[in-house]
């Protein structure tokens, strides 16, 4: 069950030293420069070292990297879609010598692997995104990562490793690719078709999955992705246990469940022959691609960013080359007169067609609705409910930005007030000055000060909401890109709000009690939003208020309607 037909022969890479040699590295290791790495960062370099990424042998380099992107190939020739990358910021790239060997290690500070570092660059990210995401538009949440959490130099070079990332969850689900060759081996399955997911899996899925393995004449294996997968999806604890009730709905021994440490890039038909080569290495024969396979859905202009089938497309003038074979499937959707599932191109005009999509399926959770059997297995639904709650059980945040006197605290001063009145929920008001004074005070006012100081309140809010309470945050936020790191932090743990108070300068300016404005235009105040230094607009909030028009009173008044609108309150 070779890797490829290459010139590695098909051979695993195994980037691991042995036990005395990772002891001796370890022990050596006070001299090395050491680099954190992020959670993709981690992802990519255990499937770097245990072999999912055969044949990388660390992170790409300059030529690699540049041959990947213009004909998803590496410099030597073998198919490679996507770009593995180290990026690092440029204060710390600029302390790193061509030729040294640097420390990886995870949040916690456990050295996973050295990596010898053989380029530096700093990357056209525009071209980057173009070239592997077919657009440079940020909706997208690989190019929105790209531009907004990547670091600006990439760092290449050969990896050793040291000591595989730790996992505390579902140990008996996680195998290397070397374990999950010899488990198939050993029950004698000698074709595997692989069926990739993010998301939990319902009775067509379930449909899919088996219909499928029957017509290859296969065994199936089940391998979710539980690194990262896109912003607001059903995080992977939820998953991995709905997929545990599922398994019991195949035939015995038919069947395997194992998870995949990958951070996915949502990257459409690249991806797709991406998942073909890691599921190749974890000795898999075949791979069912469906509609749309690794889609992101729509770009800035409303527009799929991928055709349904494109990867599909790409996958098969590839197929001979990868030698995994691609098991295309139709959409299935359900008859209710024939009471069972149907390709979507076998339905006669005359048959009534049942159908729950996934933003019908968020709204009946959010609301306690019912779940039609026929759409998921009872059992799954309950798991859902679990970490699912009705919208009116959440926490929230509602999250105020704009100018300096626009009215934000004296706003969110009176919806904590309402908020307190209603009870049910604590309340906590992250207010700007508060928390320049008891969270940031040793921060300063530049754009990376700023910037941080908002990232805190971020972080805060997401715990008060993850654990069911509500969040009142009140500070400028002048910066676009940080706004979108705080809704990306929050929204997976319940209610997001932005709320722009758009009340114009001149306004502002006339209420300046603090005489702040008044010295930023004297230049004693250097940096001054919106005077000095920028502020970017929300352009989608889900809210503008203008305090010129409405007093503090009926603001908050409107905040609340439109809480109670989205089921937040009852």
């Amino acid at each position: 069950m070779g890797a490829f037909k290459d010139a590695h022969g098909g051979a695993l890479r195994n980037l691991y030293l042995d036990a005395d040699a990772a002891e001796a590295v370890k022990r050596g290791s006070g001299g090395r420069k050491s680099w954190d790495l992020t959670d993709r960062q981690l992802c990519d370099l255990e499937l770097l070292m245990n072999g999912g990424f055969s044949p990388l042998d660390g992170f790409l380099g300059r030529v690699d990297y540049e041959s990947v992107l213009t004909d998803m190939r590496l410099a030597s020739g073998v198919l490679w879609p996507i770009p593995i990358t180290l990026d690092v910021t440029p204060a710390f790239a600029d302390k790193i010598e061509i030729g040294e060997t640097i420390d990886l290690r995870d949040r916690e500070g456990v050295l996973n692997a050295t990596l010898t570092v053989t380029d530096k660059w700093q990357p056209d990210k525009r071209a980057e995104a173009i070239a592997v995401f077919g657009a440079d538009d940020t909706t997208h949440p690989a190019v929105r990562y790209l531009h907004d959490h990547a670091g600006s130099v990439y760092l290449g070079g050969k990896v050793q490793g040291i000591e595989a990332p730790m996992h505390y969850d579902f140990k008996h689900l996680r195998d290397t690719p070397q374990e999950l060759r010899d488990r198939f081996r050993k029950l004698g399955w000698r074709r595997v078709i692989a069926f990739q997911t993010r998301n939990p899996m319902h009775r067509a899925h379930q449909e899919l999955t088996f219909r499928a393995a029957q017509a290859a004449e296969a065994n199936l294996l089940i391998q979710p992705v539980v690194g990262m997968t896109k912003p607001g999806d059903v995080d992977h604890f939820t998953r991995v246990r709905c997929y545990e009730k599922l398994i019991g709905h195949y035939p015995e021994q038919t069947t395997a469940l194992s998870l995949l440490p990958l951070a996915m890039r949502m990257g459409g038909p690249r991806e797709a022959i991406w998942h073909a080569i890691i599921r190749k290495n974890y000795g898999c024969t075949h791979l069912i691609v469906g509609r749309d396979h690794a889609g992101p859905g729509h770009d800035s202009a409303g527009k799929p960013f991928y055709g349904p089938y494109e990867a599909q497309e790409l996958f098969a003038q590839h197929q001979d080359e990868l030698d995994i074979t691609m098991v295309p499937f139709p959409n299935l959707v359900y008859s209710e007169s024939r009471v069972q599932y149907v390709a979507e191109d076998k339905i006669e005009p005359e048959e009534k067609v049942l159908s729950l999509s996934g933003t019908e399926l968020r709204r009946r959770l959010q609301e306690g609705l019912d779940i039609p059997e026929w759409f998921s297995f009872p059992e799954v639904v309950d798991e859902l409910r679990r970490t699912h709650p009705p919208r009116h059980r959440q926490g929230f945040t509602v999250f105020f930005t704009g100018l300096s006197g626009s009215g934000k605290s004296t706003i969110a001063n009176a919806l904590l007030v309402k908020l307190l009145e209603l009870g049910g929920r604590p309340v906590t008001l992250l207010d700007g000055d508060h928390v320049r004074k008891h969270l940031s005070s040793e921060l300063g006012f530049s754009r990376e000060h700023r910037d941080l100081n908002i990232l805190r309140i971020g972080y805060v809010a997401s715990e008060i909401t993850k654990n069911g309470g509500i969040a009142i945050c009140a500070p400028i936020a002048p910066y676009a890109a940080t706004r979108r790191k705080v809704r990306d932090l929050i929204e997976p743990m319940g209610g997001f709000l932005e709320i722009h108070v758009a009340t114009s300068l001149e306004v502002c300016e006339q209420r300046d009690r603090k005489g702040l404005y008044a010295k930023a235009r004297a230049g004693i105040i250097k940096e001054f939003t919106g005077i000095s230094d920028p502020y970017e607009a929300p352009e989608e909030p889900e809210m503008r208020i203008d305090t010129g028009e409405l007093t503090p009173d009926l603001a908050a008044h409107r905040i609340l309607i439109k809480l109670e609108s989205l089921g937040f309150i009852k």
